[in-house]
């Protein structure tokens, strides 16, 4: 049965990354790729890894909805961006990305009423594991990837700023 979960969660997490890939809608694409980061932190739940599951969500899903959120509000776009926003955020928009988070749930309160089934099979990884992790051998690598980031974010504010006449 968990072979079985854990390939319906990774068919979930490739099929909504091809259409975060392939949307031409920008909201449609963000919430596909909520639903994608849903369930790569769920293969981490299921191979007992709770504390990377939780960073998962917390900081990728949780982050990037933040960041898409500041950019639009950069942008300030004005009024017909607005209008545009609420025909794309029309119910049916929600529907894929809905039923496919709701498989996901279902399968994570399925795991979680099993009652510490992966503890036996896989070790436990918890929060001083992944800091000395990050900030022992992998520490050159978290320092690019913030300096990457910085870096999109000058480049998106310049871009987005408007021109002085």
């Amino acid at each position: 049965m968990e072979i079985i979960l854990f390939y319906l969660v990774a068919a979930i997490a490739i099929y909504s990354t091809v259409r975060v890939i392939t949307n031409s809608n920008p909201v449609h694409a963000l919430l596909n790729l909520v639903v994608s980061l849903l369930a790569v932190a769920m293969i981490f739940f299921m191979l007992g890894a709770p504390f990377a599951g939780a960073l998962e969500i917390i900081v990728y899903a949780g982050a990037i909805m933040v960041l898409f959120v500041f950019v639009v509000m950069m942008l300030n776009l004005g009024q017909h961006t607005v209008n545009q926003e609420k025909q794309w955020l029309s119910p049916k928009a929600w529907v894929g990305a809905s039923v496919l988070a709701a498989i996901l749930l279902a399968e994570m309160i399925f795991l979680l009423s099993q009652n510490g089934v992966h503890q036996t099979a896989y070790e436990l990884v918890d929060a001083k594991a992944v800091g000395i992790a990050l900030f022992g051998p992998y520490l050159l690598v978290v320092e690019l990837a913030s300096l990457l980031l910085l870096g999109a974010l000058v480049a998106a504010y310049h871009l987005g700023k408007p021109e002085d006449e």
